[in-house]
C-alpha cells in the first residue's frame, strides 16, 4: 500500500480482538479507503478486497467510534506540515465543522 505508516499506526491502536477469523485491518481499510471514495454501497464492495460487505461496515463504525478517522488526519497533517508540503495560502474552512458563536451580532 505505499508509505501509510500513519494508516497502519492508526489502525492498530484501534483494533479489538473478535470471535471470527480475523481479517487484516490493512485489507478493511483499503476496503473502507475505496467505498468512501468511490461512494460504493457497502453491499456493492469487489470481493477482489477479501473482506465482507458487513466486515468492513462494522470496523468502519468501530473506527469512527474510537475516532480513527480524526487522528489519521491529524498526522497526515502533521507529517505533511512537517515535509513543508501543505500551503496553507490555499486552504479553507468547512462552516459545517466551525462552531459558531451565539450572541453575536454580525
Amino acid at each position: 500500500m505505499g508509505n501509510c505508516g500513519a494508516a497502519d499506526t492508526a489502525v492498530q491502536a484501534t483494533s479489538a480482538g473478535g470471535g471470527t477469523a480475523p481479517v487484516a485491518d490493512r485489507k478493511v481499510f483499503c476496503a473502507i479507503v475505496y467505498a468512501l471514495t468511490t461512494s460504493c454501497a457497502w453491499h456493492r464492495l469487489p470481493p477482489c478486497f477479501g473482506v465482507s460487505p458487513a466486515t468492513a461496515h462494522r470496523r468502519f463504525a468501530a473506527w469512527t467510534r474510537a475516532g480513527l478517522w480524526r487522528r489519521l488526519h491529524n498526522e497526515v497533517l502533521d507529517r505533511l506540515g512537517a515535509a513543508g508540503s501543505i500551503d496553507w495560502s490555499a486552504a479553507l474552512v468547512n462552516p459545517a465543522s466551525v462552531r459558531a458563536k451565539r450572541g453575536t451580532s454580525s
